[in-house]
């Protein structure tokens, strides 16, 4: 076992994987050939970075890669290293057989030679046909993408084995010269991927067979892309319902006003009743994201803010007003019991 999904990774044995999803998500924005170029070893690290975080992703997976590992590990390094990492329960097994408890121990690695388990393992990884690695992209769209639906072009790093080669890594009995002696070829591959309208933020779309090639005849891996919606500032979405925030001054709150919002179906004149409150909301129903036959509101959700500036008229008024003022709606909060 020449790689090490957890050192590829940077990541522990014991690590969650939560901890796994954001390391690789670190080290895919930093080697993604389309940010860190498109050179063999750009390829081939961006490679290894996605067949890792396949593997270690799965839970699955994951479990059948430790037991590997730790087999390859005993097929190498002997049953000393093989014994560190057994726990005290299962390292060993004895018995008693004599009045002074005297016992003895059996591992079953004992029984298989060094070179014989290592050997019957490579023949058994050459032989076996593996499904191809899944990859992993992301794409990022606009909210109004979102509603309506749009297409996107995916580049991708796509791994298959070396047409030079044959996989086998040499050729007339030297290291292939097309694939550096891997085996394998990288190639970059553009997708055209129609999101649908309506689509959730990080929600995954499969293209089904297009991921890394399959070994000895294995299926391929699977493509799939992360859809990530940048909502601009003071806006959202809630299922079918659009989220907006608008500012108005304190004196608009008090006396209301009349505001003017802008959405994707055009703009809105939205009427600000007075003694209006900080996040109090007003529904405008039936002009959200259509999907299918239901239709959403917008809620604009409204937020009272005072100018940076003011003049020296405006804060003599804000003076005379503190003079006169009766209200104390501090008591007020201290007086509510919802």
């Amino acid at each position: 076992m020449d790689k090490d999904y957890y050192k590829i990774l940077g990541v522990n044995e014991s690590d969650t994987a939560e901890n796994i999803k954001t390391a690789y998500r670190k080290l895919a924005r930093k080697w993604h050939p389309d940010v860190a170029g498109n050179s063999p070893d750009i390829l081939l690290k961006f490679k290894e970075i996605n067949e890792a975080y396949d593997i270690l992703s799965d839970k699955y997976k994951r479990e059948e890669y430790d037991k590997v590992r730790m087999f390859y590990d005993y097929a190498k390094n002997g049953s000393s290293s093989y014994e560190k990492k057994q726990t005290k329960e299962t390292e060993e097994k004895s018995y008693s057989s004599n009045p002074q408890n005297k016992s003895f121990s059996f591992k079953w690695g004992d029984f298989i030679p060094k070179k014989q388990a290592q050997q019957t393992y490579e023949k058994k990884e050459k032989s076996i046909s593996k499904r191809g690695i899944n990859i992993y992209a992301e794409v990022e769209i606009s909210l109004l993408e979102s509603i309506q639906g749009v297409k996107k072009v995916i580049n991708v790093v796509q791994t298959g084995v070396c047409p030079k080669c044959g996989g086998r890594k040499f050729v007339n009995g030297t290291l292939c010269q097309y694939c550096n002696g891997n085996g394998e070829h990288s190639k970059h591959k553009k997708f055209t991927v129609k999101i649908p309208a309506g689509i959730k933020n990080d929600s995954k779309i499969r293209l089904a067979n297009e991921g890394g090639a399959g070994i000895n005849g294995g299926q391929n891996g699977d493509l799939y892309i992360t859809v990530h919606i940048k909502e601009p500032y003071g806006c959202k979405t809630e299922g079918l319902n659009i989220i907006k925030t608008i500012a108005i001054t304190p004196y608009e709150a008090v006396l209301g006003t009349t505001a003017e919002i802008k959405t994707f179906e055009g703009k809105y004149s939205v009427k600000i009743p007075p003694l209006t409150q900080n996040g109090q909301k007003i529904r405008l129903s039936g002009c959200g994201i259509v999907q299918n036959e239901s239709v959403g509101d917008i809620i604009i959700v409204v937020e009272i803010r005072i100018p940076k500036t003011l003049t020296n008229e405006e804060i003599n008024l804000y003076k005379r007003l503190a003079e006169i003022s009766s209200a104390n709606i501090r008591d007020d909060f201290y007086d509510r019991q919802d």
